[in-house]
């Protein structure tokens, strides 16, 4: 690590797309229309974010409807997305320094009578429950395993608990039962409390050839939420956080990013309130002069999910508040960005969106510019291993020199 170090702090506005990606005809063509920012602003014209506005949100996009305005001081680019779709999960593991794989998806259904061996050999007891034409999986009267309906089809399965009535632990061993007898991208163990089986049955849905319980309208976010992603060959030791945690950088992830990612030196917190998540993340950064930060705004793309455009507005107020307040103790020392990992556009359906992303830069000492359109979302990351002079990433390129600080 440099000894003048200082802090590397990146703020992901989940699902905060700005345009759909040149290649949508032909890998996601119900994407085509999609800029998630714009039509934002299009339905809310007198909102206004002063921070991303100081920051150049008006410059990334090129133009917005309503009140917002170009920045002259601002310093930033836009990224387009490597990994395949337009995933949460993928999108982090990319923007930390992956090189993104092309998934293998499938519906639950393919992986039933597996699981429900496995599981079986192991203890757990095991039921099925059916809605139209297909099956979830009931283990111990209290966890649900079946699709992700709410990510791209096939790319996740979820296991739903309700904690009250089952050790999150106990949960997370369902998920590595899970994970074993499967090749799909993602396993996601999670669960809250305040909820029970009967809550989650009554959110399953069927889409197509894929059935799952619809998690925000199950109630599992609202209290106490837990929640572990376990990624199908994901290698963390080529990802910032292990690089700079193993080159003894301290590294904080906080927000879905301490959900989504591998932390084995760091301090990881997930919450899900956008307030809690500036709140906890300006706090450390007061707290640590030299670090690596990554804080996820979740919210924002559960209000992509939801359709509701207000909340979505409402949220981001809130973020760029936090943002405000995160740049006021900045130091000559430390870089700020602001992205996103993948699009949500309320406007044209509940799916994340496959859109590039802004690059909002901020240092105390930093020189106007528009560092470009950069290939991969993982120039972040390439440059934050740059920034504390550690080993690269395994993808990326950094484009430290183009920043002054």
């Amino acid at each position: 690590m440099k000894k003048d170090a200082g802090r590397f702090i990146i703020i992901v506005l989940d699902g905060f797309g700005i345009g759909a990606m040149s290649d949508v005809n032909e890998v996601r063509p119900q994407d085509k229309n999609a800029n998630t920012c714009f039509h934002i602003f299009e339905n809310m014209p007198d909102l206004r974010l002063q921070t991303l506005e100081e920051l150049g949100l008006v410059n990334a996009t090129g133009k917005l409807p309503g009140v917002m305005r170009s920045s002259p001081n601002a310093l930033y680019g836009t990224a387009e997305l490597m990994h395949y779709g337009a995933d949460t999960f993928f999108g982090h593991q990319e923007i930390m320094g992956t090189l993104p794989q092309k998934p293998f998806g499938e519906p639950f259904a393919n992986k039933i009578e597996k699981t429900e061996e496995v599981l079986s050999q192991f203890g757990f007891s095991t039921k099925r429950h059916r809605k139209g034409k297909h099956d979830i999986l009931i283990v111990d009267d209290c966890v649900t395993v079946a699709d992700n309906i709410e990510s791209d089809p096939g790319q996740a399965f979820n296991v739903t608990a309700a904690i009250d009535d089952i050790d999150f632990e106990r949960v997370i061993e369902i998920g590595k039962l899970v994970r074993s007898v499967s090749q799909n991208p993602r396993v996601i163990s999670f669960g809250g409390r305040g909820v029970h089986l009967p809550d989650l049955l009554r959110a399953v849905e069927e889409k197509g050839d894929y059935i799952g319980v619809n998690a925000p309208a199950s109630g599992v976010y609202n209290e106490d939420y837990h929640c572990v992603h376990m990624g199908f060959g994901v290698d963390p030791k080529v990802q910032a956080p292990t690089i700079l945690g193993s080159a003894g950088v301290p590294v904080f992830l906080l927000g879905k990013a301490a959900d989504v990612l591998s932390n084995e030196y760091g301090v990881s917190i997930p919450l899900v309130d956008t307030s809690q998540v500036m709140e906890k993340t300006h706090e450390l950064i007061k707290e640590n002069p030299i670090g690596f930060f990554c804080a996820n705004v979740q919210e924002t793309d559960l209000c992509g999910h939801r359709e509701n455009i207000a909340e979505y507005a409402r949220v981001l107020k809130i973020a760029d508040s936090g943002i405000a307040e995160i740049m006021k103790i900045m130091t000559e020392k430390d870089i700020l960005i602001v992205m996103a990992d993948h699009g949500n556009d309320p406007t044209i359906g509940p799916h994340h969106t496959r859109e590039i992303v802004p690059l909002l830069i901020h240092t105390k000492n930093k020189t106007p510019a528009n560092i470009g359109r950069r290939r991969t979302l993982s120039d972040t990351a390439a440059t934050a291993c740059e920034f504390f002079g550690a080993p690269p990433t395994e993808n990326g390129e950094s484009f430290l020199d183009m920043i002054d600080f």
